[in-house]
């Protein structure tokens, strides 16, 4: 793994032109350390022909076999034993096919690298002890999804004072309680100390929403966020234009574009995409994005449409070295008003796979409630 440490100790996470060649190579090591650990893997590239040893370039890689989301519901890739997967995660919340993907402590430790670097790039780390709102799952030992573990490990970027779940566990499962959260929110606002929220963007609008039309404001103290995650799913078609959105945010809570950051991810491809000023999500040195053809399925050159290919050696326990979605994007090149040297993906919809159920559309059901 010597070239992936390389790669994720880079301190410099928006150069993926200068760290190119060290992605390529630690890309190859990875695709034959999975091609000789994982039989699975092995049958698929070699039903492809496609040797992992005679990678040399990024354009080697853009034809290595890539595995859609799809696949990873309904089977169970491992290059390492079940026992030495501390951490397991799963990509749905309430129901549908689910990927279950382990994480060992080699990859994790690759993961907190880039949690640490991310979170100083974007100013998230600080420590003035901070307010809580989680608009998600309060985790449990029966609650494996991604989302809720990785929303919990963002209450860890600041001390937390208090944490309040949006769903909380009852006897009959997960419940929502809208009341709950604007008592929290009443309280954060007559507090010295800050406030973030983290959570389903969907289930963040609908309550500013009923909330500014019911007449209800605060004013959040001084370095109060919004952060917002886990895509829009099943409500895509409700999904407010960005500048619509922060200006509820700015209107209901007194919280400034500045302050509001998206994040972007998977449990199959675990790389922390955070967007920037201009709120566009760069390309991480830990990654790369290939846009396909929907058709053909030949990469796209930039600004074209298509599925979006997403690539990391980050895994050890299992081969997400190159993980087709069901998202359509482009990928922009053009540079950007914040200053990341790396293009930037834009995530346009999803493709009409009926099959794949997400985290965020299991949590539809709450929300009818």
């Amino acid at each position: 793994m010597k070239y992936t440490k390389k790669l994720f100790r880079q301190k410099d996470i928006y150069n993926t032109q200068k760290t190119e060649e060290l992605f390529v190579r630690a890309a190859k090591e990875n695709a034959v350390f999975h091609y000789n650990n994982c039989s699975d893997y092995k049958r698929i590239l070699d039903d492809f022909g496609f040797r992992p040893d005679s990678i040399g370039s990024f354009e080697d890689l853009e034809k290595l076999p890539f595995i859609p989301t799809l696949y990873f519901k309904h089977h169970r890739l491992q290059s390492i034993s079940d026992s030495k997967q501390i951490i397991k995660a799963t990509s749905s919340g309430t129901g549908g096919s689910m990927s279950n993907i382990g994480f060992d402590l080699k990859s994790l430790l690759l993961g907190k690298n880039m949690v640490i670097r991310v979170g100083k790039y974007h100013r998230l780390w600080s420590l003035r002890p901070t307010n809580y709102i989680i608009f998600g799952y309060r985790p449990s030992k029966n609650n494996k999804t991604a989302i809720s573990k990785t929303a919990y490990g963002f209450t860890f970027f600041a001390p937390a004072i208090s944490r309040t779940f949006a769903l909380d566990i009852t006897k009959n499962g997960y419940k929502l309680s809208w009341d709950r959260v604007l008592d929290a929110l009443e309280k954060c606002s007559r507090s010295k100390f800050p406030m973030r929220t983290i959570g389903f963007p969907a289930y963040t609008y609908f309550l500013l929403k009923e909330m500014k039309e019911k007449g209800i404001r605060y004013s959040m103290p001084k370095g109060s966020m919004v952060t917002v995650g886990g895509g829009w799913k099943q409500f895509y078609t409700e999904k407010p234009e960005k500048e619509e959105f922060y200006a509820l945010v700015r209107d209901v809570l007194g919280i400034e574009e500045n302050n509001i950051i998206e994040f972007f991810g998977a449990v199959e491809h675990p790389i922390l995409y955070t967007d920037c000023r201009c709120h566009h999500f760069h390309i991480p040195v830990y990654s790369r994005v290939i846009i396909r053809d929907p058709e053909t399925l030949s990469p796209l050159p930039d600004g074209k449409v298509g599925l979006v290919d997403l690539m990391t050696p980050m895994m050890q326990s299992t081969p997400l070295l190159s993980v087709m979605t069901d998202d359509l994007g482009v990928l922009h090149s053009e540079k950007c008003k914040c200053g990341a040297d790396s293009p930037w993906l834009e995530i346009i919809g999803r493709v009409g796979i009926s099959d794949i159920i997400t985290c965020a559309a299991g949590a539809e059901d709450y929300l009818k409630e």
